[in-house]
Order: structure tokens, then C-alpha cells, then sequence
């Protein structure tokens, strides 16, 4: 059962088990799947979008309009888009981010994969996300399916989280630690 699963923690991992569930008794899971990462691409590249998804002022009727209409255009639909809108209705849409992840974390979890967050600079190609897959792969022995999310301030290099391991090798951080021992005296 999917909410016996760790990642299924608070309101997120609630809403993203039980559409799991749906999902896997319909048979549907790879077109939730890939609908909900049509809805994440959106989100991470559109401003708007993420102005109406975080807004508490915009009411529930006028966010499942909006979103419907979005949602349309994108080709998203079914499961995933009656999701969406309850999530919407339910005045939850703020977390629906992180309903997609620990939603794909389920999905990938079923699939015997693992999922690595990985968060760039700047969104990475597909030649650079299969070469990363597959170095990771080779680490952990497993399939790996990335979750990526695009953080400017990284200004290059990637920050990857696999489990409870983190490799971060941004400019940001390096920069920052090299602050550091230069403050210190070193």
C-alpha cells in the first residue's frame, strides 16, 4: 500500500498516495505520471502559474477556471487534471508541487527506481540528464529517475539528492565556501 511509504508524509504525500492508489486501480499510472511533469514544466517556467498556484487571495472557483484552461492547452487530462482541480477546490494548490514529487517518488518507487532531486543552473539538456542518470545508476546500482528543478542562484554546477546522500557542487556554494576561508584567515 503506497501510504505505508515514508515519503507520504503530511498533506502532500497524503493527497499524492491517494491519487496513487486511483491511479494504480485504473491502471493509469505512467499518463498521471507524465501529466503531472507536463504540470511541473509549466509551473517551473511560468511565473503566472506560480503566482496562481501560491495565492491564498485567489479564490478556489476562479483557480480551477484558470488552471482548467491551462491545464487544456498543455494536454494534460483525466486523473491528473480532476486532481489538480479538487486540490484547487480544496484550497491546497500551494502544495501541489510537492504533490507531483512525492507522487513521482511513488511511481518511481513502484518501478523499482530511485529518484535523485537534482537542481541546476540552468535546465539541463538531455544528453546531460541521461549522462547523469547513468553515472547515478552505476553509484547506486538502480535506475534513477531525476526530479529537476531550475535554481538560478546556483550560477552553475548542480546540488543532486539521492536518499539521505547530497552532492553539491554549485558555483554558489563553492563560491560561498571560499568566502568563508578567506574570512577565516586561512
Amino acid at each position: 500500500m503506497a501510504t505505508a511509504e515514508p515519503i507520504v508524509a503530511g498533506v502532500a504525500g497524503r493527497y499524492a498516495a491517494a491519487l496513487f492508489d486511483l491511479a494504480r486501480e485504473q491502471s493509469k499510472i505512467p499518463e498521471v505520471e507524465q501529466d503531472l511533469v507536463k504540470f511541473q514544466q509549466l509551473y517551473d517556467m511560468s511565473p503566472d502559474l506560480q503566482r496562481l498556484v501560491r495565492s491564498p487571495v485567489i479564490g478556489a472557483d476562479e483557480q480551477v477556471r484558470a488552471l482548467g484552461s491551462v491545464l487544456d492547452k498543455a494536454g494534460v487530462s483525466g486523473l491528473a487534471k480532476n486532481f489538480i482541480g479538487l486540490v484547487a477546490r480544496n484550497r491546497r494548490l500551494f502544495a501541489a508541487p510537492d504533490m507531483v514529487r512525492a507522487f513521482l517518488s511513488l511511481a518511481a518507487k513502484a518501478r523499482g527506481e530511485v529518484t535523485a532531486e537534482v537542481t541546476s543552473a540552468h535546465p539541463l539538456t538531455e544528453p546531460q540528464a541521461q549522462a547523469l542518470k547513468a553515472q547515478l545508476k552505476e553509484t547506486v546500482g538502480k535506475d534513477v529517475t531525476l526530479a529537476a528543478k531550475v535554481d538560478p542562484s546556483l550560477i552553475g554546477g548542480l546540488i543532486v539528492k539521492l536518499g539521505s546522500r547530497m552532492i553539491d557542487s554549485s558555483l554558489k556554494t563553492k563560491l560561498s565556501n571560499l568566502s568563508l576561508s578567506l574570512k577565516g584567515g586561512h
